[in-house]
């Protein structure tokens, strides 16, 4: 009686593995399919990982090198890679109809069979592609190394153009690629009917394409560099990086002012890095009692201290100037005027107004000199 159930079990499961799902493939085939998937997508991850870790290891040992550099940049692309190589072999698990076979075979259509296979080769160029695309990271790197060792910024700012540049080209060739050669299409017929709506896409972006000739009146002018203190349309701070469309600035406050380049090319561009000194101006006030002993000594302390800086005595066409210069309604006025260098130290410059100050205020108290500040005497007569 068992022997007779197990033999009933036995051909229950061999009828269900043998079930013919679609036309000439059984159960077990998509099932085999369906391994084959899940295998190469934790394949996939365990390459990628295992590239990760080795590229890790390698820098902890000798420090940023071409291999792991590379290494991080492949474990993606691989990951995509053995996806696609899994996809091609999923085809492998399936029949196919075969026409020409005599009786001919039943099974998937052709048609199928060959969209298959365009479309895992189509994955694996896009693995490629991929890989080269974040290759270009490599190269930056080393581009950025490079500018960093020269003088000029400008070649600082081509970097992220040239990445951008790299990266576009790339992606157009691998699209092209695939389109022609792999999904076999007629890409002279797109390109044709691309064409047929250019003008309008053009309509739509004139925006973009004025930004883009922006960019390349930024970079032929060269009115700033990267980390140049500028003031454009209000906004003041360092340049962080031209792009193609836009250039990113830092104000002072923190905030990341995103500029398109067409206004910056239409806009007067104040660029306060590039001066040779920063002009400090101020009046000095001191008190009617003081009398003309008190003003001229005055005078003499902040010549005095003015003339002990060196950061104010660099240049002999432009040395401190300090005048008694004005009668105020409340207070003798004292003209001082020094140029600081160099003139893209703002905070130091800063200091410099500090040191003056107190120094002026120790001096004067010890002179006797009082700063004066708007009063009225109010004088009453009776009759």
């Amino acid at each position: 009686m068992q022997l007779n159930q197990e033999i009933v079990a036995a051909g229950l499961w061999r009828n269900l593995v043998d079930y013919q799902v679609i036309e000439g493939n059984a159960v077990w085939r998509f099932a085999l399919l369906l391994a084959v998937v899940v295998l190469g997508l934790a394949g996939g991850r365990v390459v990628q990982f295992a590239l990760n870790t080795y590229a890790a290891q390698s820098e902890k040992k000798k420090g940023v090198t071409v291999l792991s550099l590379m290494l991080k940049c492949l474990s993606k692309p691989a990951y995509v890679a053995i996806f696609a190589l899994a996809f091609y072999l999923c085809r492998l698990c399936l029949v196919f109809e075969d026409p020409s076979a005599e009786p001919p075979r039943p099974g998937i259509s052709v048609a199928i069979a060959v969209g298959w296979a365009r479309i895992a080769k189509a994955i694996g160029a896009i693995a490629v592609a991929y890989a080269i695309f974040k290759l270009v990271d490599v190269a930056e790197h080393y581009l950025v190394r490079w500018t960093g060792k020269t003088e000029t910024k400008l070649d600082d700012m081509l970097v992220p153009v040239i990445r951008k540049s790299l990266r576009v080209t790339i992606a157009i060739i691998a699209v092209i690629y695939i389109v022609d050669n792999v999904l076999q299409q007629d890409v002279e017929s797109i390109l044709l009917s691309a064409g047929v709506g250019g003008i309008a896409v053009a309509l739509a972006a004139r925006e973009t394409i004025a930004n883009f000739f922006g960019s390349i009146t930024i970079f032929a002018d060269r009115p700033f560099q990267i980390n140049e203190l500028v003031r454009i349309n209000g906004h003041f701070g360092p340049i962080e990086e031209v792009g193609f469309r836009s250039t990113r600035l830092r104000t002072l406050e923190g905030h990341l002012v995103t500029i398109p380049n067409s206004i910056i090319a239409n806009s007067i561009v104040e660029n306060v890095g590039r001066r040779r000194f920063i002009r400090r101006t101020s009046n000095i006030t001191i008190t009617y009692d003081s009398g003309h002993t008190k003003a001229e000594r005055a005078v003499e302390i902040i010549k005095d201290i003015l003339g002990g800086i060196p950061q104010l005595n660099g240049d002999p066409d432009t040395p401190p100037r300090v005048y008694f210069n004005e009668f105020n309604d409340w207070s003798l006025n004292i003209y001082m005027s020094y140029w600081y260098r160099p003139g893209d130290d703002w905070w130091g410059f800063q200091q410099v107004n500090q040191q003056v100050n107190l120094e002026m205020m120790k001096r004067f108290e010890a002179e006797g000199i009082e700063f004066a500040f708007p009063t009225q005497t109010l004088h009453l007569k009776k009759d």
